[in-house]
Formats: structure tokens, sequence, C-alpha cells
């Protein structure tokens, strides 16, 4: 038996190492090569979403031997193991989005099996694309164990024509193509050099806005997630997290110690005045969710609503994640909004220290370029809004970083498509006409399935220099590099008989961001005789297999579009079985 300072017999690692019972259960470990000690030490799961599908993923197993160190030398046994992701870049534009946002919940899924199954007794989880950051988070949160996230980091921007590009530059170029002002020379030029390295996309696109979010919320350990993928310092952060994890677990500070109410508004606000992803107002619920704790998309835009703007990233800015890390990071946004009173200083952390006294521990200050002063933002309210209206009754979202005021208000006739599709080859076609609303349906995590993005139509849009000519409206998402004015996520969506559904074309639709409507020139009793009308959804044809049983669980998308009950519903917490 081990001499380890934990007691094995309140951990659920005792119900697989501990007593002559555990015999055949401890074999299969000498089998692996542990000793006894090792066998008798707390046994900490290092999850990771590694593959070979696209960069952001690629560097998550070199890194987890370095988070496997830090456990280790902190009397830990680190159990390495993988679960999914599917990553959005390569999903996008065609029918392999559909998996996107269903892999985050096979991801939360699939950690907590993997967790339950083995009793492992506390989790450092590493994703790098999109879905896999807020799915690990979410499983931590479900299994309530000592847990510590870290993001795999950015990739490094490329270099094209003496400027920084990022995958976002390669998706307009695709409309500038299509519209006849690059040649396909110039297209093969670009798409050599976007991407230099491993690592998820640069700007404040969805992977980076929750990999901030990780640091906000408390979960990952401060500063964790800037560091681009490429850099040796990621596997510092990572033997930290590992330590990190023990000392989490020495105390008995679980994932919703450090996950509550007030460390989702903290995040929320990064969120803000980053200019972050949409799919924020989709993921910050759904993680409430797992903690039992009521926080939906309409509190995530009231806290967008009253934060400030101040930090110039991509796309509605100038910069990426490198630049960002390199003037100090998610701390020194942090300590600005904390100036500005806009924190929750009481809120746990990773470190087992509070956000307050980690704040207090920040030297550096905003450098004015890519983190401005909070007292001179860039914009007096959040680069995300929040919309209500006859065509949201449960409400929108649209990201207007870097959008002036005159922009955030569009009324045109809607142009109504039944699927990205039709969209797309309308807009390669230029089949549409400046001042309408492009109307994209049938796409909720439902009606789908699977809520996919559109970047590739709004990125066409941008690259025909449309981007700010029309707007777009859509049950589905958008990526987080999306520009212009594209509002998603509209609820209740068209597969479940929302206004959005009983559109038709030339219906006029006026979205107005500063308000926080969005609306249709259509009475009650219009929009009432057409649901009679209605047909019902669309047809699919996903009527068997993941999709399918995903259509079936998923909820409404201001909820999370989440796919089982909560902790409000839970009898037990997993590490007091």
């Amino acid at each position: 038996m081990s001499n380890s300072k934990f007691d094995k017999s309140k951990l659920p690692s005792r119900h697989v190492t501990e007593g002559p019972s555990r015999a055949p259960h401890r074999s299969y470990m000498y089998a692996m090569g542990l000793s006894e000690e090792e066998i008798h030490q707390p046994l900490v799961g290092v999850a990771t979403c590694w593959n070979e599908a696209a960069p952001c993923n690629i560097s998550l197993n070199r890194q987890a031997q370095a988070v496997k160190m830090g456990v280790k030398r902190a009397e830990g046994t680190p159990r390495e193991f993988t679960t999914i992701t599917v990553t959005d870049g390569i999903a996008m534009g065609h029918e392999g989005m559909r998996s996107s946002l269903a892999s985050r919940e096979a991801i939360a899924d699939t950690v907590e099996l993997t967790m339950r199954g083995h009793c492992y007794d506390a989790l450092v989880g590493l994703a790098g694309c999109d879905k896999s950051l807020p799915g690990m988070m979410m499983a931590m949160i479900r299994l309530n164990t000592p847990s510590v996230f870290i993001y795999g980091g950015s990739i490094l921007p490329g270099r094209y024509q003496g400027r920084d590009v990022t995958v976002q530059d390669v998706f307009e170029a695709v409309g500038q193509h299509q519209a006849g002002n690059l040649s396909s020379c110039e297209l093969e030029k670009l798409e050599a050099v976007a991407c230099p390295s491993a690592g998820a996309c640069g700007g404040q696109f969805t992977a980076n806005t929750m990999a901030c979010v990780s640091e906000a919320i408390g979960l990952a350990l401060p500063n964790s997630a800037g560091a681009p993928a490429p850099y040796e310092s990621r596997d510092h952060y990572g033997e930290a997290s590992g330590r990190a994890v023990m000392n989490l677990l020495e105390k008995n500070i679980r994932a919703r110690d450090i996950v509550t109410l007030e460390s989702l508004i903290n995040a929320a606000r990064v969120v803000a005045c980053t200019g972050g992803s949409t799919n924020a107002g989709l993921h910050l619920p759904a993680m409430a969710h797992e903690a039992g704790i009521d926080f939906d998309l309409d509190d995530v835009c009231d806290i967008f609503r009253e934060t400030p703007y101040f930090v110039d990233l991509k796309p509605g800015g100038a910069y990426v994640a490198k630049d960002l890390y390199e003037v100090g990071g998610v701390p020194v946004i942090m300590k600005e909004l904390d100036k500005a009173g806009l924190i929750n200083r009481d809120c746990m952390t990773a470190t087992g220290r509070s956000m307050g006294e980690e704040i207090d521990i920040v030297t550096r200050e905003a450098d004015g370029k890519v983190i401005y002063p909070v007292a001179t933002p860039l914009s007096e309210t959040g680069g995300v809004v929040g919309l209500k209206g006859n065509l949201a009754p449960q409400s929108a979202i649209v990201k207007v970083a870097g959008m002036t005021k005159e922009q955030q208000v569009f009324s045109g006739p809607a142009r109504v498509f039944e699927s990205e599709e039709d969209a797309f080859e309308a807009v390669q076609n230029r089949t549409y006409k400046e001042g309408e609303v492009l109307v994209i349906r049938n796409e909720g995590p439902a009606g789908g399935p699977g809520m996919r993005e559109m970047l590739a139509t709004t990125a066409a849009l941008s690259g025909q220099g449309m981007g700010k000519k029309v707007a777009l409206i859509t049950d589905g998402r958008f990526s987080g590099a999306t520009r212009g004015f594209c509002v998603g996520h509209v609820g209740p969506e068209a597969a479940h008989g929302g206004p959005i559904a009983l559109l038709k074309d030339g219906d006029v639709i006026t979205i107005d961001a500063i308000k926080g409507e969005l609306s249709v020139a259509l009475t009650d009793e219009e929009l009432a005789a057409r649901k009679a009308d209605w047909k019902g959804p669309k047809k699919t044809l996903y009527a068997s297999g993941a999709l399918w049983k995903y259509a079936q669980l998923v909820g409404p998308t201001n909820k999370g579009a989440v796919t089982h009950p909560g902790a409000e519903a839970e009898l037990h917490v997993y590490m007091d079985l």
C-alpha cells in the first residue's frame, strides 16, 4: 500500500484498486507496468480529443504527456484516454457539418462513460477545436470531479503578400475567386500558406472564444489558453495543469465549486469584450445545465449588452490569439474588467485561489492596440447581441463586433431558402439581390439535424463584396469566423414550428441590433393563419443512426441545445458513489 497523503477510501478509484476482491482488477494494472504504489495512488483521467483530422487536434497527444508528468510529480497515477472530435473547418460547407454540434454531446458522454467505467478520481481534459472545448468542460461539470481544462493552443498566422492571414481569409478568397477577383493560381498560393502549424484557428472564432471562457470561468490555469500550439511553453502549462488537478483533489475542490452562476457571468463578460463567437451563447447555457444552474441565452445576452467591447481580435478586428498572448492574454482582460467592477472576484479557480487573488497577481496593463483600456473601449456594448421579436420569440443572436451603429439596423424583403445548400447555390450564382434578407431555415438542432454553421455562405458573400449589402438569418449557427450582419440561433427553429418556418419571399424583415429586435412585418393574425396552414417540418434523410438519435433528444437552442435533464434532475454525484 502507498503512504500517499490521499485517502482512497473516499475516492471513486477504491472500487477498482482496494481490497482482496479487486485482485483481478489490479492484475490488469500490473500488466500495464504500474507499480504497487502507483496502483494505490489516485487515478487521474487525462482525456484528449487527439486525432489526425485537422491541425487543431494534432498536438494534443504530445501535450498530454506533459500533463501526465505533472500528475506523477504530485503523487497521482495518470490514465490517458482519447475521445472524438469533429473539426468544423473540415466539416464546413457540406453534410459533415451536421455532426459538429452533436459531437459536443458525444464528447461529454464518452468522457463521462470512461471516467465512470474506470472509476477515475480527477480529470485533466485537453481539447483543441470548437465543440471539443465545451464538450470536455461539460463532462467535468457533469461528473463534478476535481478538474482542470487545458486548451491545445492556437495556430500561428500564415503570411501572404506581406500580411497575416487565417483560414477565414481562405474561405473569403473562395468568394473572391467566384466573383472573378482572384485567380486560381493566387487562391492556391493562399491555401498553401494560410495554416502554417498545429493549432486551432487563430482569430477569436469559437475555439479561442471557448479557450478564453475556460480561463475566465476558472477551469483552466491563468494564461494557459494563450500560447500557440507550437510553443514549447505549452508543455509547461500541461505539466502545471497535472500538478494543479492533484492540488484540487487534495483540497476536494470540484468542478461545480468553480463553475457557478457568478463564474458563468465572468465568462460571458470575456466573450463580450473580446467580440467572441456567437456559439458561446449556445455553450455557456449547456455548461450551466450540467451544473443545474438556470442560465439561458437571454441571460448571456443581458451580460453582453452591459459589457464594453475592448479587445481588437479577428474577425471583427485586427489581431489573432498569438498577439493577445504576447500582450498578457486573458489575465490582462480580466484585470481590465475588474477595474470597471465587472468581475465576480470571489469565484474559485483551478489554482485553488479566488479569481480576485489571481487578478491581483497580474502586473501587465492593457497595451492599447490589442487590448484597449476598459475606460476607452472600442464600443460601449459587447461584440455579440441578443435579439427578440415576433420572428424570434425564444431569442436569436448576432455578432456586431467591428460594425458601426448604422450597420446594425437592416430592413429588407425576405429571400427564403430551405437549406444551406440552396442558399450557397444562390450566392454562387449571384441570384440574390442587394438589400435582401437571406433566410436559411430547417438547419436547427432538430431540423438539420445538427445545427450547421454557415461559414461557406457568409464567407462567399464577403468575398463577393456583399457582406454589408445583405443580411442573413437562420435557425442554424454561424462560425466564429463569420463577418457581416448574420443572425443565428433563431428560435423556435423551423422544425418546431417557429415563425421562421412561416416566412415567404418578400416578407419584410427588420433586424435592429441596437434595440435588440428581430421582427417581420406580419400581424399576429397573419402568423397564426400561416401556422394553421403549415405542413410540418421538412423531412430529413437522417432517419436512423446518431443524428436521428440526436434530433429526438435535443432541446431548444436558447437552453443550450442539450440532450439530457442535467444536474437539476440527478439523484447522485459521481464522486460520492
